[in-house]
Parts: C-alpha cells; structure tokens; sequence
C-alpha cells in the first residue's frame, strides 16, 4: 500500500477531512473535526490509528509492526508499520475500527449531518 491509496480510502469515508496542523508532512484525517489517521506523507513508514484499549493490547502482542501510538495516548492509539509487516487489509480494518471509534462518538446530529454530506 502507499500514501495515494491509503489517502483515497480514508477520504471515502463519509464526513472526512484530511489537514497538516503539526507541520507540512504529517497527514491528518479527521471525521467530525477529530482525527482518526495520521501520518507522514513523504516517508509513508506507519500511521497511527485509534483503537479500543483492550484490542490494542492483543493487536500488539500479536504483531510486531503494531506498537503503542508514537507522540499519542498509548492506551487509546496504535502505531502500525507499513513495512509489510502487518497486511494491508489488516491495516484498512485498523482504519475502518479507528473511524468508527471516532464518528460513533460524535453527537448523534452530527453524525446524521455526516452521513447526508
């Protein structure tokens, strides 16, 4: 997988918005204003994702390109390795799981607004 599908299927998803707050290479999309997905998009090396804490501990000890979120909540966020070493459907599930977290949490107007965009 690289930066360009990885950026499509995020930006399918209903509601989202991509932006570079932190700086001109780190990627953000966000649903609902919050982020979902970062990462960067000239060294497209892993990206970090939202995730259930209980899941990102099994997903962790299961995988060895998947470690506690870089610069996030450890608890809440998972860094996952685009170096193979875990499959890129595995890692467009991880996607889907860290939106859903996010746009579920949303008020549920905003959510409806989402949906209708």
């Amino acid at each position: 997988m690289d930066i360009i599908y990885f950026r499509d299927y995020c930006l399918s998803k209903s509601g989202t918005t991509e932006d570079t707050p932190f700086d001109k290479d780190t990627l953000c999309f966000r649903v609902g204003g919050k982020i979902f997905a970062i990462t960067d998009m000239l060294h497209f090396e892993s990206i970090n994702l939202k995730c259930d804490p209980d899941i990102a501990i099994e997903l962790r000890e299961k995988y060895s390109g998947i470690q506690p979120g870089f610069h996030m909540n450890k608890k809440h966020w998972n860094t996952v390795s685009c170096d193979g070493s875990v499959s890129d459907s595995l890692i467009l599930k991880l996607a889907d799981d860290s939106y859903d977290l996010i746009f579920y949490s949303l008020p549920k107007k905003v959510q409806e607004d989402l949906n209708n965009k």
